[in-house]
């Protein structure tokens, strides 16, 4: 049975894993941002144990969690959960900028941080769930591509750095995908919304499961997913 820790798991790609992995008996922690949030995760996940920490506050989780008993072993972190603002840079405030850096990019990096200890101790895996715009950037996408790109930079020195430790660094580049993100998303460009258009969140769930259970003789380092015909 394997330990992971994950983020988002509420809705999307996020809960869709954690079905999966939930179904065939792993342990799991899954991050909320509050109290309530961790208890609905709680009922929703019969036999998940929960961690508080408000991403948009990456300077906050070590103080979070040490009032909290945190895994001592952790095979897997999975990083799910995101935000997306879209808008021309001309008009880009600097607290959208830095709200969509904190929540993608920096807390990520600091919650890994955090769970080094653990990961190193099961020389465990670290998945990071990009997108598409952490390749490349359209129009209006400036400061989510931003923090995507950002996350990409973290998952590569990631990967060297903890090499000598057995961990392993995935980094999977979901395109649109049947989400409430995605809903917001066509809300913010003012187009319909049709979820049959879009990659089914399981299908991205099963992708991250081949890069889980791969022997450990081997490591998938760049995963991309794109919608089908």
């Amino acid at each position: 049975m394997a330990t992971h820790l994950i983020t988002g798991a509420g809705s999307g790609i996020g809960a869709a894993l954690t079905e999966k992995l939930a179904a065939r008996g792993d342990e799991l922690w899954l991050l909320a941002r509050d109290a309530g949030r961790a208890s609905q995760l709680r009922e929703r996940f019969s036999g998940a144990r929960t961690l508080v920490g408000d991403l948009a506050e990456p300077a906050r989780l070590s103080w979070a969690f040490g009032h909290q008993v945190l895994p001592s072993r952790l095979d897997s972190v999975i990083h799910v959960a995101g935000i997306v603002e879209l808008g021309p840079v001309a008009e880009t405030t600097v607290a959208t900028w830095q709200h969509q850096l904190n929540v993608n990019a920096i807390a990520p990096a600091e919650l890994t941080r955090l769970m080094l200890p653990a990961l190193r101790a099961a020389r465990g895996h670290v998945v990071f769930v990009n997108s598409g715009a952490g390749l490349r950037v359209h129009p209006e996408w400036g400061s989510y591509g931003a923090s995507k790109f950002a996350v990409r930079a973290i998952a590569d020195a990631l990967r060297a750095e903890e090499r000598p430790h057995g961990l392993r660094v995935t980094t999977v580049y979901p395109g649109r995908t049947a989400t409430p993100m995605q809903e917001k998303v066509h809300q913010q460009e003012g187009a319909s919304y049709d979820a049959s258009r879009w990659i089914d969140p399981a299908s991205v769930a099963t992708t991250i499961l081949a890069a889980l259970d791969l022997p450990p003789d081997a490591e998938l380092t760049e995963l991309t997913v794109r919608p089908g015909a």
